[in-house]
């Protein structure tokens, strides 16, 4: 409980909590930032470290002078575009080892062949809408490895993901995150952010519940 507590404190607070990392390591923020976009897309172990939340957090920061905009948009894209493909590596090597296997839990060879067809057909608005949603983010390159989609294809996607998603909500923040009711309610609209950012998810297994019924 103290754990699940003092994730919540650190997603629900990050304007306290950037800002003491920030006084604290200085230029070295970025690094720090740099490894936690990382590990939230491309690590399917981490899907619930803050991703939308951050973005807008650090563009908040950067419009105060906290960092320099221009260096946190290509720190941060960097590291969505590196997580996406080590995360598609990963996928793209068990892929193998479950087809061996025949199955592995759920997966098996009719579920890789639905995988690699579907994102042959979608993968690439799949891999560029993903990065606007928790969680989803996270599995849709390892889904895309272990599908066999074209690595070419995958890259192209999935760098005009990242850098839409870092301008999105870096950009919101940047231009939003110091108005002064934003700034008085940091904490609630951080929880918003969060919040509208599940929703798709949650309609979706809305939809799927009602359709298994």
């Amino acid at each position: 409980m103290d754990l699940v507590s003092g994730f919540l404190d650190i997603v629900l607070n990050l304007d306290k909590h950037l800002g003491a990392l920030i006084q604290q390591f200085g230029v070295w923020t970025y690094l720090i930032l740099f490894l936690v976009i990382f590990c939230e897309t491309g690590l399917v172990a981490t899907p619930f470290l803050p991703g939308d939340s951050l973005l807008f957090t650090a563009g908040a920061f950067a419009a105060s002078g906290a960092f320099d905009p221009l260096w946190l948009f290509i720190t941060l894209s960097a590291a969505a575009v590196l997580g996406d493909s080590v995360n598609y590596f990963i996928g793209n090597y068990i892929g193998p080892n479950v087809l061996r296997k025949g199955k592995l839990r759920f997966i098996n060879r009719e579920y890789l062949d639905k995988t690699e067809r579907f994102y042959e057909v979608h993968g690439g608005k799949t891999i560029i809408l993903a990065r606007f949603l928790p969680i989803i983010r996270t599995f849709a390159p390892f889904v895309a490895g272990i599908g066999r989609m074209n690595y070419a294809r995958f890259v192209t996607y999935n760098i005009v993901g990242a850098l839409l998603w870092n301008a999105t909500f870096i950009g919101a923040g940047y231009f939003f995150g110091n108005i002064p009711v934003v700034k008085q309610n940091f904490t609630a609209v951080i929880f918003i952010i969060i919040i509208v950012s599940l929703m798709p998810a949650f309609m979706e297994y809305l939809k799927h519940r009602r359709g298994s019924h």
